[in-house]
């Protein structure tokens, strides 16, 4: 599944390349800081959602924002499709969380944007780890003869999410041995240290491979918005539905696992994919609960969209 074609219509000016981009995501996270959304470039007509609602722009973070952690943050952009993105950590009175950011831009004002924040109250999850420090790996540019083309890296971003819908053993996609996923901060591969969940010793291969994600019922709603070829990033976003009807399940090594989820569930993400030679190395997701099988409003943002209002 495919993220939607750039019309004409809507194509960015070829002028705006990877600097232009990070200037007008620049230009955003200053009037953020600032709380003022009348500093930020707006295009005429703005779609702007903030976890997985549709809000009128400087509604929502741009009201409760104390800080932007300024020792972390994770950029990329996709010249081609005029997208910028950005991994970081808010602070809201006290309360730290990370969050993932996606603009559109459009004659260099931002026509989309589309943000994630995984607070601890919301996230539905045991863990959210708000201290974070980069990993290199995603700043690397990919030498040409490691790079694939766009269609490519979203078929193997898209074949990951195949491999983790009702995760039976088989893989769909191709991962690296030194695999690693880090999800709302937290790393939950190849981690054996205190509290954490006994299938995070194992890497992203070899959990697959176990079986261990059976209870991920329908990744849905799947959309691959930015692809930054030569960093070889692929940002995705979509849902995770949990039916709850699993409670204990085989895994393909005989031993038995309890789902962590005996209720209709859903997560709502962002989840960015760094592909080298045609393999996943990095995954860096962050996600946050919303009723079961909520409905996205980028399924209609374009028909339903609200000029700019500071």
């Amino acid at each position: 599944m495919v993220g939607p074609a750039v019309s004409a219509e809507s194509r960015p000016s070829p002028a705006c390349d990877r600097a232009c981009l990070y200037g007008v995501l620049d230009q955003y996270l200053v009037a953020l800081r600032a709380q003022d959304s009348r500093r930020v470039p707006w295009a005429a007509q703005v779609i702007n959602t903030e976890n997985n609602v549709e809000l009128i722009p400087g509604d929502g973070l741009w009201g409760t924002l104390t800080s932007l952690d300024s020792t972390y943050e994770m950029r990329f952009a996709d010249v081609a499709a005029g997208q910028v993105a950005i991994f970081g950590v808010v602070d809201e009175s006290g309360t730290r969380a990370p969050y993932a950011l996606r603009l559109k831009v459009v004659d260099r004002t931002v026509s989309e944007a589309e943000t994630i924040i995984a607070r601890p109250q919301e996230a539905g999850v045991p863990f959210v780890n708000a201290t974070l420090s980069a990993i290199p790996i995603w700043n690397e540019m990919l030498a040409p003869a490691q790079r694939m083309s766009r269609q490519q890296m979203i078929n193997v971003a898209n074949g990951y999410f195949d491999t983790l819908q009702l995760n039976d053993g088989k893989l769909y996609t191709s991962l690296t041995a030194d695999c690693n996923r880090r999800e709302n901060g937290t790393q939950t591969t190849n981690n054996t240290g205190p509290g954490a969940n006994p299938i995070w010793k194992y890497g992203c291969e070899q959990q697959f491979r176990l079986g261990a994600y059976r209870y991920d019922d329908r990744l849905r709603a799947r959309r691959f918005e930015v692809v930054d070829e030569e960093r070889g990033i692929v940002l995705a976003g979509g849902f995770i539905d949990h039916s709850g009807r699993i409670k204990e399940f085989p895994l393909t090594d005989g031993t038995t696992r309890k789902s962590n989820y005996l209720r209709p569930h859903t997560f709502s993400l962002f989840e960015a994919f760094k592909i080298v030679d045609g393999k996943i190395r990095q995954v860096e997701a962050v996600f946050f609960t919303l009723p079961y099988n909520s409905p996205s409003p980028w399924d209609r943002a374009l028909r339903n969209s609200s000029g700019p209002r500071p």
